[in-house]
């Protein structure tokens, strides 16, 4: 599907004048390919998913969710939280509205869990990588789902709402009524914007992962991953799940870093269970929580996620392996 840019990334190299066969060479082609790889499909999937988001107003969710049976309460939190491109200081914010609106504190931890472990550009991105494809991109996503959902179920059954610290609900946003036309070019031009803001957001945590990834490539000899994170390790899943809590990133910066690890040979539990912890258990989200979770539920929700990205860890080493 890219061959092209992985071509170009190739003929750049070589003009350069490095071998594609020398460590030097294979680093430089994996940068040059994977950067406008990435940044081309982030682009395209902000623009689109925000076609969608632009229609998606704080208390349009609300009402998609309020009154819903506990199972579709669930599912439709987790669709939403996952085609919604929110970051933590904004999926937090709306996590207290819901909370504020009525609706059942699982179905809004379910949304909190899943806004940040699911990504649709970790899927375009699983979809394309050879060493993954469409089963690990669905792999992902199953996953994700369910963590997400026996979160949400637990919060429940376990009246987790009593350790909240605060349920304040943000403003709410003004929405005028336009004409059709308005409304079509408006949408396009926020999700056009939105992408580029984006882009210009997250591009440095971008470039900086392409730089790890592309040194890890070149360098670092398949032999290191397959003796600290391959499958006869038996530790390797928890220390994946573990050594992702400190490092702070999004899944786009973290993606190029991901590929490394398929390509040389790290089992899909383990290098999903990295991609997890990485994106939805960082210290700055944590941090964030602390000011409207108590630390007793923050803990619980901690050791829920760790044990749950360790367990599908394991599994998924065992049924794929």
């Amino acid at each position: 599907m890219f061959n092209f840019i992985e071509q170009f990334a190739n003929f750049i190299t070589s003009k350069m004048g490095l071998s594609l066969q020398a460590k030097s060479g294979i680093a430089v082609s994996f940068f040059i390919e994977d950067f406008f790889k990435i940044f081309l499909l982030i682009y395209l999937t902000l623009f689109i998913v925000s076609l969608f988001r632009y229609q998606l107003a704080p208390e349009k969710i609300k009402e998609y969710l309020v009154g819903k049976r506990a199972f579709w309460g669930y599912f439709l939190a987790i669709l939403l939280g996952s085609v919604t491109p929110f970051c933590s200081c904004s999926s937090i914010p709306l996590f207290l509205g819901f909370v504020a609106a009525g609706i059942p504190f699982g179905i809004a931890m379910a949304f909190l869990i899943s806004s940040p472990l699911i990504s649709e550009v970790a899927v375009l991105l699983l979809l394309i990588t050879p060493q993954a494809g469409w089963k690990v991109a669905a792999v992902y996503i199953l996953v994700g789902a369910v963590i997400s959902i026996c979160g949400g179920w637990l919060c429940d059954k376990f009246n987790l709402k009593r350790y909240l610290k605060m349920t304040e609900e943000p403003q709410q946003k003004c929405s005028c009524s336009i004409s059709i036309s308005e409304k079509i070019r408006s949408t396009f031009i926020y999700a056009n914007d939105y992408a580029f803001i984006t882009i210009k957001e997250i591009g440095l945590y971008v470039i900086l992962g392409l730089i790890i990834g592309a040194f890890m490539h070149g360098y670092i000899p398949q032999e290191f991953f397959v003796k600290y994170l391959g499958s006869k390790n038996i530790f390797a899943v928890p220390m994946a799940a573990i050594v992702g809590i400190p490092i702070y990133a999004n899944h786009n910066s973290v993606l190029p870093i991901v590929q490394v690890l398929l390509m040389k040979g790290v089992p899909v539990g383990t290098t999903l269970v990295m991609l997890m912890s990485i994106t939805a258990i960082s210290l700055p989200e944590l941090i964030m929580l602390n000011r409207i979770l108590s630390w007793k539920i923050l803990a619980m929700f901690v050791g829920f996620l760790l044990l749950s990205f360790i367990f599908v860890g394991y599994l998924l080493n065992a049924i794929m392996g």
